[in-house]
């Protein structure tokens, strides 16, 4: 477990992301840590439209990595060079592609806002089933839950509903938490693989607890 801040911002979903296999990260940030911590590799730091917002504009899994439109293509031949995964542009009105999906090795949840078109590249880029929804009623499900192969944690006020679609999708433990002191948007202050998790510095005991026991680390 770690508990970091990025910049001073305990908000470290929104600057970096992790797959299984690597870790991209805002070119300031400081990766040794994470590394250690995730079991990783293979490392890309630097931006994604210029931008060091890395968490918000990217998703991936062992298969492959989507980007936002903006991605520039000199960024996207650095990530597949650094990740050796496949790397694609995702089409969206809002260009956050992070926020809008939420996925592991088996599985994606994607946000309504992503057309047909922009589904169908996801699931072919990351390889796994793609479903459209919402958590906690929100359409930025990469916002609103952390997921690896083992469980997903999810927005607090997230409904029944909404999670047995995320069990009937992903077939891993689900749950809901918060991090950074109570702070429901978990992907904005988490991020995990199934070998570790880095959380934001202000997240509390209860709520490390509630993370390790979903996402299997205990």
């Amino acid at each position: 477990m770690l508990r970091t801040k990025f910049n001073g911002s305990p908000f470290v979903g929104v600057f970096a992301s992790a797959t299984e296999t690597a870790l991209l990260a805002a070119s300031e940030v400081e990766t040794e840590e994470m590394e250690d911590e995730l079991g990783v590799e293979k490392v890309y730091s630097g931006t994604v439209g210029g931008s060091s917002v890395l968490g918000s504009l990217v998703e991936g899994n062992s298969s492959g990595v989507v980007v936002s439109s903006d991605a520039r293509e000199n960024e996207i031949e650095s990530i597949e060079d650094a990740t050796d995964a496949r790397v694609e542009r995702v089409s969206s009105r809002v260009n956050a592609v992070g926020n809008l999906v939420l996925a592991n090795d088996d599985s994606a949840l994607v946000s309504p806002e992503l057309d047909g078109e922009a589904r169908k590249k996801v699931a072919d880029v990351l390889g796994v089933e793609v479903r459209a929804g919402t958590v906690g009623g929100v359409e930025v499900v990469g916002s609103a839950a952390v997921a690896n192969n083992e469980g997903v944690l999810a927005h607090p006020r997230s409904s029944d509903d909404e999670l047995q679609a995320l069990d009937d999708l992903f077939g891993v433990t689900v749950n809901v938490g918060t991090v950074n002191y109570g702070t429901p948007l978990v992907g904005s202050g988490l991020l995990a693989n199934t070998t570790g998790y880095a959380a934001g510095s202000e997240t509390t005991g209860p709520e490390l607890g509630r993370i390790e026991e979903t996402l299997g680390f205990v």
